[in-house]
């Protein structure tokens, strides 16, 4: 139980994440509230998230407007337990270190005006240090150190203006000291500067920490598909729910790990995790960018069962509208880009999982069956393979394995 009043802060919802959005709030101010009940609705740039009560309580005061972007560790509300009366919030908050500034925030790249609301910031090296979470954040961007900054606003507070203040003298500095270097942009040029939208910078930040810090390995394969294509097409002739060639290799992706469970791993500094069951992410494209919801012991599922989720979660993707635990987890995704016309292509791993497929499209090509040289269906996948967890050995018997069960796609069925 609460026994006295103390601040809800934003929970780190993600890995890494600095900020999220705080999109709702599902009670209004003086609502009782019992453990598991929803207290806040978070938006990360991928993902829905729940703030969850872990115990009874009443919500004495939000501290933010729905719709704000805050910063992770920065108290959102004032909360009590049940039938806890506070009669001076003001001088609550007061006693729990919570400082009141007004700092204008936007959500969006572009979109509606800026929110103002009332913001604070957790301690550093011991001490408060009050900045704004848009100064934070700015700050974060171009390597400013927040303390060695004295800011303008109330009681002290770092404000944007600050940190423009102090890169403009830096700017100056630079100018003065280093020498000219030459443009990169063709005078007279048209141009359009499109500004970095979170998911955008999220993405840049994990596939370089993932192409600089994980040792890549890509083992090739061609495979005939003409009976995989038929029986897709024998499933779809009574089926409610559409098969869809990925549903097919998401599944037999799963069975390849079940029969060769040295893929199905992740590295971590201390030791190799090693799974008993398949979860397989799977590459959506969004007009946002790119994200990876997961599915859960997929060698458990059957093909129906795999068609509804993907679906499902496709849709989901777009509209964003995932939750942060769909997108987590996995030893393994799949991305198939063979609907744009691209034959073949390898993709970098998402860490910590340990490899990621890469599919084409489906071609028409000479191949030869029985001795006798025919046209046939053919199509071509890349395994891109982190070399830390899994050796080449082991990977070329998983693509093996896989290509197997796409020539005999009956066993992919019937695992």
């Amino acid at each position: 139980m609460i026994h006295v009043a103390e601040l809800l802060l934003m929970p780190e919802v993600a890995a890494g994440a600095t900020s999220a959005v705080l999109s709702a709030w599902p009670l209004p101010v003086g609502s009782h509230f019992k453990a598991g009940d929803i207290l806040a609705i978070l938006e990360t740039e991928k993902a829905v998230v729940d703030v969850e009560a872990e115990t009874d309580g009443i919500l004495h005061t939000h501290l933010v407007v729905a719709g704000t972007n805050v910063g992770i560790g920065v108290p959102i509300a004032l909360i009590g337990a049940p039938g806890e009366e506070i009669t001076d919030s003001t001088a609550t908050l007061k006693e729990l270190g919570y400082h009141v500034g007004v700092e204008v925030t936007n959500i969006q790249e572009s979109g509606p005006a800026p929110i103002a609301c009332a913001v604070a910031t957790p301690p550093t090296n011991g001490e408060r240090l009050f900045a704004s979470p848009l100064a934070r954040r700015i700050s974060r961007e171009r390597g400013v150190d927040l303390s060695n900054i004295v800011g303008t606003g109330p009681a002290g507070r770092i404000r944007r203006k600050d940190v423009d203040a102090v890169m403009k003298t830096l700017s100056v500095s630079t100018a003065t000291t280093s020498p000219a270097v030459s443009s990169t942009i063709i005078p007279g040029a048209v141009r359009q500067e499109i500004p970095h939208t979170k998911l955008r910078r999220a993405i840049a930040n994990r596939i370089t920490e993932s192409k600089t810090t994980v040792p890549h390995f890509y083992l090739r394969a061609s495979m005939k598909v003409d009976r995989l294509m038929a029986m897709r097409a024998e499933l779809n002739q009574d089926s409610v729910v559409r098969i869809s060639v990925n549903d097919l290799l998401i599944k037999a992706v799963a069975a390849a790990h079940m029969r060769v469970p040295s893929l199905n791993v992740i590295w971590t500094p201390d030791f190799v995790v090693q799974f008993t069951t398949v979860d397989i992410s799977m590459a959506v494209a969004t007009e946002q960018g790119l994200v990876t919801p997961t599915l859960r012991s997929v060698e458990n599922l059957s093909i129906t069962d795999i068609a509804l989720m993907t679906k499902d979660l496709t849709q989901r993707a777009r509209t964003g509208s995932l939750r942060q635990n769909e997108l987590e987890g996995g030893s393994v995704s799949i991305s198939n880009l063979g609907m744009f016309g691209v034959e073949d292509f390898a993709a970098i791993i998402n860490p910590p999982q340990a490899s990621i497929l890469a599919v084409g499209g489906i071609k028409l090509e000479p191949v030869v069956i029985a001795g006798e040289i025919a046209l046939g269906q053919v199509m071509r996948a890349t395994l891109s393979v982190d070399h830390r967890p899994v050796d080449g050995a082991n990977a070329a018997r998983w693509l093996q394995t896989f290509v197997n069960l796409i020539e005999s796609p009956i066993k992919i069925l019937t695992w």
